[in-house]
């Protein structure tokens, strides 16, 4: 975890004194500062050297996207969303939400936020669908209120559930079993990219969680679904927790596998950077010890797919494959290429070199503890083992 600077260490003690306030009031249980009023969107907005998330009772930092345009920056905070400008003063935030909240990313075409959802314990899988417009006060019920949707992703479902070791037996949401295809724990990375087969159009990514389990070796690729969203709105239901819906494509547009080996949990925070062309794949470190477990994967932007070998299945199995970057550290004995970085708990390209790569923490608010969570300006650099540089404004 990096150093914040003093002037981001003295704002989150100011809010951490706002939150224990709230608290012993029996306020605030969501959310852990008074909102101020947000800015006009007609005004310039900069870019700040960091933008503080807060500190909230909520689960940790997950993801993280930003609207420039407007100068909104949107915080996943696992069961909650927090939409802030670009000094960091909250505006508004989604509450209610009892699945987990993943990585997030905005879609410049329809002015909304994406993330992933899971429902575990359904069976369920979503991608869920912000309005940040409607985004303007504290505490927003997710239920009850009309700022989200969600669509339904059935083939997700499909490889969770996957009965693979034939005993008619699904073993739930665990590691330690031979079921689920490809090791799928559910979804975790969102992000609008190009189509991975070449052809051109904007795409919506969905990365595959998957379970770290050094036992098989059916589990060492990253998944990724893509999705061609125009036509979502048709699908898009609200949430309803008490029954949980089915409306949604009933396949990808594109299935494709990067072969990285296992990591824990899969691509936390997925990424299109429109500078260079490439995507960025920000995991958890994996534990096999045949691969070089890197927290960072890059996939190749100038190489369309290939039909090829899904490495390590029960059964020969091809599909579409994804290469990686032939940059950064390289583990010869596997083939793998990768860096050593951040990313793990947000990631926003700016499209121009530059790269938000968000901070997570916790500070202690009167015996109650809070996730903190920043956005820090960086520099890609390219350099090993860490590609990125610390930036100030503008820089």
């Amino acid at each position: 975890m990096r150093s914040r600077a003093r002037a981001h260490v003295a704002t989150l003690f100011l809010s951490t004194l706002v939150a224990s306030a709230l608290l012993a009031t029996g306020e605030g249980a969501a959310h852990a500062r008074t909102p101020s009023p947000p800015s006009s969107p007609s005004a310039p907005f900069g870019l700040p050297a960091s933008v503080d998330g807060g500190a909230w009772a909520s689960g940790h930092l997950q993801g993280t996207a930003i609207d420039r345009r407007r100068g909104h920056m949107y915080f996943s905070f696992t069961n909650l969303l927090v939409k802030t400008d670009l000094a960091g003063r909250p505006i508004g935030s989604v509450t209610g939400l009892t699945g987990h909240l993943g990585d997030l990313d905005f879609n410049s075409a329809d002015g909304r936020v994406y993330g992933s959802l899971e429902y575990k314990a359904a069976e369920a899988f979503y991608v869920a669908i912000f309005d940040g417009s409607r985004i303007t006060r504290m505490n927003m019920d997710a239920r009850t209120t009309d700022v989200l949707s969600t669509v339904h992703l059935r083939e997700v479902v499909r490889d969770y559930t996957a009965d693979m070791n034939g005993d008619g037996v699904f073993d739930g949401d665990t590691g330690n079993t031979p079921d689920h295809r490809y090791g799928c724990s559910g979804i975790d990375g969102v992000a609008f990219g190009p189509d991975l087969n070449g052809r051109g159009g904007g795409r919506l990514t969905v990365a595959y969680g998957v379970y770290s389990n050094t036992a098989r070796t059916d589990n060492d690729h990253q998944v990724l679904l893509q999705y061609d969203v125009r036509d979502w709105r048709k699908y898009e239901r609200p949430l309803s927790e008490d029954g949980l819906h089915t409306s949604g494509p009933a396949s990808p547009a594109g299935k494709f596998f990067a072969y990285t080996g296992n990591t824990t949990y899969g691509v936390q925070n997925l990424e299109y950077d429109g500078d260079s062309g490439n995507w960025l794949m920000a995991v958890y470190k994996g534990k096999k010890a045949a691969f070089p477990n890197y927290g960072l994967y890059v996939l190749d932007g100038s190489k369309s797919a290939r039909e090829g070998e899904v490495k390590g299945q029960p059964r020969p199995e091809s599909g579409r494959i994804v290469s990686l970057l032939p940059r950064g550290l390289h583990h010869e004995p596997s083939g793998v290429y990768g860096y050593e970085s951040g990313g793990q708990y947000g990631l926003v390209s700016l499209d121009d070199g530059r790269h938000y790569v968000a901070e997570a923490g916790t500070v202690d608010s009167g015996g109650t503890t809070l996730q903190t969570g920043s956005a820090v300006l960086h520099r890609w650099t390219g350099a090993v083992p860490n590609p990125f540089a610390v930036r100030g404004p503008g820089g």
